[in-house]
């Protein structure tokens, strides 16, 4: 293993002060990257998209819940999977407490294009508590670019409503959502990192949370289910 150099604590604190410079020269640029996202203007979303939930056909405008915004995680699971993508999986197990999304007048759900029977069996599975609605027979996933000819592609976007009008106001897709990957933020402070230069692919060694005792990781142990992924 190649390990950093060995210092004194005095040496360290000036190589770290150095690096914290840095890093909150990053900070201030997300700050003002979020205060540009913010300003974008909005679509108004036109179609009567249907969603199937627990409860029946749902609207877009139900799926808030009540509050003011509305953010959909594009879960990829098309109708003939089994299993819902083992990265968006990873990301949904990265959302934590949702209460302190409501907080702040906001509802987070789950959308994916599987039958509701296949969800919600695989949300028991994973053991999530996430609303998770199908949008089975709908344009939504196409008109929301997570769903093409290529096959699905994982995205995050998000909604305001006013009243009963809802507009979309934000999405991302593919490598820009990997801030929602809570683990990479923790593993990026050690030493070690991620550990993904030797791998083919940086997803090589992704599991589900249930099979990472019983499946091997490392090179050539690709269990991607999508069909598409831009760097």
């Amino acid at each position: 293993m190649d390990l950093p150099e060995v210092v004194s604590r005095e040496e360290w604190l000036v190589a770290r002060k150095a690096l914290l410079e840095k890093e909150k020269a990053v900070t201030q640029a997300r700050d003002m990257i979020n205060a540009e996202r913010q300003k974008l203007p909005m679509v108004r979303v036109e179609k009567d998209y249907r969603f199937t939930g627990p409860t029946g056909q749902l609207r877009l405008v139900d799926l808030f819940e009540g509050r003011r915004q509305l953010i959909v995680r594009h879960f990829m699971f098309e109708p003939d999977a089994d299993e819902g993508c083992i990265g968006c999986s990873m990301q949904t197990d990265s959302v934590g407490e949702l209460a302190h999304i409501w907080a702040r007048d906001t509802t987070f759900v789950l959308v994916s294009r599987a039958p509701l029977a296949k969800l919600e069996a695989f949300k028991e599975r994973m053991g999530w508590k996430y609303p998770w609605y199908s949008s089975f027979g709908s344009d939504f996933n196409y008109d929301y670019e997570v769903s093409s000819e290529l096959g699905e592609s994982p995205g995050v976007s998000s909604f305001i409503r006013d009243g009963e009008e809802v507009f979309h106001t934000y999405s991302i897709y593919d490598r820009g959502g990997e801030i929602f990957k809570n683990f990479y933020n923790y593993l990026d402070i050690t030493h070690l990192g991620r550990q993904e230069d030797t791998l083919e692919h940086p997803w090589d060694w992704w599991r589900y949370k249930d099979r990472y005792d019983t499946e091997a990781t490392g090179p050539g142990a690709n269990f991607w289910n999508g069909t598409r992924f831009q760097a």
